[in-house]
């Protein structure tokens, strides 16, 4: 049986389960089957290997980061209104109010201070919306090598831009 035909079968078999899940810990139904739809259609465009056995595992892993990744935009989306709706309610000057120009400004700042093989990385990701996974063939480097750089220049850049009052 090709994997397809594996996936295929398991979502018939737990899509219930699954909304279930990812309902219970999203608490809206629109939002969980989003989720699960988001889940299969990775598993259908993925050139890993899968097998029987480590598909259950896989989808509730794949689902978990859904979820966490769903509350990460959640909440910085609820960062930045509160940001927009606070500077719209006090009387805002140019100075209080960063343009993108400025932010893009310092984050190059910041990227000149980092080792040349964390900038490109950074650079793919930030500007051109890549994922670590696309950037590893991009660049013809490991996967753990470019997360493990990605995060480093993440970690930089969101110090820099803390220290300069953004």
């Amino acid at each position: 049986m090709n994997h397809i035909n594996l996936i295929t079968d398991y979502y018939i078999a737990h899509r219930d389960e699954l909304l279930a899940y990812a309902s219970s810990r999203l608490g809206d139904s629109m939002e969980a089957e989003d989720v699960v739809q988001n889940v299969f259609l990775r598993l259908l465009t993925t050139d890993k290997m899968i097998s029987a056995t480590t598909l259950p595992a896989l989808v509730y892993t794949m689902m978990r980061h859904q979820v966490l990744d769903y509350f990460r935009r959640h909440t910085t989306f609820e960062q930045y209104e509160h940001y927009i709706k606070r500077a719209c309610i006090e009387e805002t000057s140019t100075e209080s109010v960063f343009s993108v120009r400025e932010i893009i400004e310092q984050m190059e700042r910041g990227l000149a201070h980092l080792p040349e093989p964390f900038r490109p990385i950074y650079r793919m990701h930030v500007y051109g919306g890549m994922k670590v996974s696309e950037i590893s063939k991009e660049l013809g480097e490991g996967y753990k090598i470019v997360e493990n750089r990605l995060y480093i220049a993440r970690k930089a850049i969101r110090k820099r831009l803390l220290a300069v009052g953004f």
